[in-house]
């Protein structure tokens, strides 16, 4: 039974680690969409028509998933779009 109850706290601690996020970019009033897209396939290396749809939808929605991962993962991409003055976060 021990063993059992190790086993589960060792997969569940290894789920928690690898917890998948969203790296989502919000919209703003100064980024033109041109340079939005150009961020995405710059840094998420979207296919221009995925950055576009994004693009879209983050001026319709006010923002938009752009890529799904753990935290470390994501980390540098976010870094990325907001050294280029974009607004993004992992949520």
């Amino acid at each position: 039974m021990a063993i059992q109850e190790h086993e589960l706290v060792d997969l569940l601690e290894a789920i928690e680690i690898t917890e998948v996020k969203d790296l989502v970019v919000f919209n703003d009033d100064f980024n033109t969409f041109e340079h939005v897209i150009e961020t995405l396939i710059r840094v998420c290396k979207h296919a221009p028509e995925q950055a576009e749809q994004c693009t879209w939808l983050i001026h319709h929605k006010g923002k938009c998933t752009v890529k799904n991962g753990s935290y470390d993962e994501l980390n540098p991409f976010r870094e990325a779009i907001c050294e280029a003055g974009i607004d993004a976060k992992i949520i």
